[in-house]
């Protein structure tokens, strides 16, 4: 049987990143069968694995061997980090997860792996590096600007329309045209997970979705009109609903997207329902990418306390769509 080979990425060596990769690694009976492949550095995650006393078997990639021997290894990849700051976001921090990143997303589009899982990053050290994107989908919306975001979980499923953006500039973008397109791309981006089997709901902007324009004229001018459209072009999409019940008619429906404006309207509702296993899709790459729906979670970086579930929940989720692509 050939096992997908499976990337993953440190995050943010100041972070929980490190700590939940390796805990994750580590549970072994959770874990489906794959290859798995740090990119990083042995400086983290051997002060990971003392800091944790984890007896976890991480041989050295060797690339120069086309075939894998042993089931985690790490590829060491060159970066400028000689000693890690625990617990604030740092210049040192930001480049050395930015490298990792970089790479991995080098030998996914080249086909060497089938998945990246991504550890969370400082967006506030990427910035003091002078990384110009904020963030992982940012940085591949570069190569793949039809890639979407998606946050997945057993109890709900949130696609944003736009994510990180100030809100005054996400709200000028929900314009008919590309509502349309976002709808029909998303459409045809879950297609591939499972054919005919999603159903998409949309929320409203406005508080009672506009209340048929007593409470804001888009609902009537932009968002209808684009659901009518991609109606017809056989897209199972129905709305918009009121933002503040569109969540509990798809919570538990398994077969339901909720397609949320905005950063914060998708976010908030997602987390507060499952945080701890809550995942990041991103759709319309030629690879699988995951991550854990949390960020480093600084404040707590060091202690040993981080909760791997959501890691584990993402690294699953990698293996699972990557033989229907491949």
């Amino acid at each position: 049987m050939n096992l997908p080979k499976i990337g993953i990425t440190l995050g943010d060596p100041g972070g929980i990143g490190p700590e939940v990769v390796l805990k994750a690694l580590s549970s072994k009976k959770s874990l489906p069968k794959a290859y798995y492949i740090i990119f990083g550095s042995s400086l983290i995650v051997e002060k990971e694995k003392k800091s944790l006393s984890l007896d976890l078997d991480i041989q050295l990639f060797n690339n120069t061997k086309s075939s894998i021997s042993s089931p985690i290894t790490l590829l060491e990849i060159d970066n400028p980090l000689k000693n890690i700051k625990m617990g604030s976001p740092s210049k040192e921090n930001g480049q050395a997860s930015f490298i990792f990143f970089k790479e991995a997303v080098k030998e996914a589009t080249r086909g060497s792996i089938q998945a990246i899982v991504t550890a969370p990053i400082s967006k506030h050290s990427w910035h003091l590096a002078g990384v110009e994107w904020n963030g992982h989908t940012d940085y591949l919306n570069q190569a793949y600007p039809q890639a979407i975001m998606v946050f997945w979980s057993e109890r709900i499923k949130v696609a944003l329309f736009s994510h990180h953006l100030p809100l005054k500039i996400a709200l000028k973008k929900i314009k008919k045209e590309a509502l349309q397109e976002f709808f029909l791309l998303l459409h045809q981006h879950i297609e591939k997970i499972q054919p005919k089997k999603f159903h998409f709901l949309v929320a409203g902007l406005n508080p009672h979705a506009g209340e048929e324009g007593f409470l804001g004229s888009e609902e009537e001018e932009e968002i209808i009109p684009a659901i009518k459209h991609v109606k017809r072009k056989g897209v199972r999409i129905s709305g918009p609903f009121a933002p503040d019940i569109v969540f509990i008619k798809a919570l538990g429906r398994t077969d339901t997207v909720v397609i949320a404006l905005y950063h914060d309207q998708g976010l908030i509702p997602f987390k507060l329902e499952s945080f701890k296993k809550g995942i990041n899709v991103t759709l319309g790459l030629p690879f699988i990418r995951t991550s854990p729906d949390h960020g480093t979670a600084l404040d707590i970086a060091g202690k040993g306390v981080a909760s791997p579930e959501s890691m584990l929940e993402a690294i699953k989720l990698a293996c699972k769509l990557s033989p229907r692509f491949f």
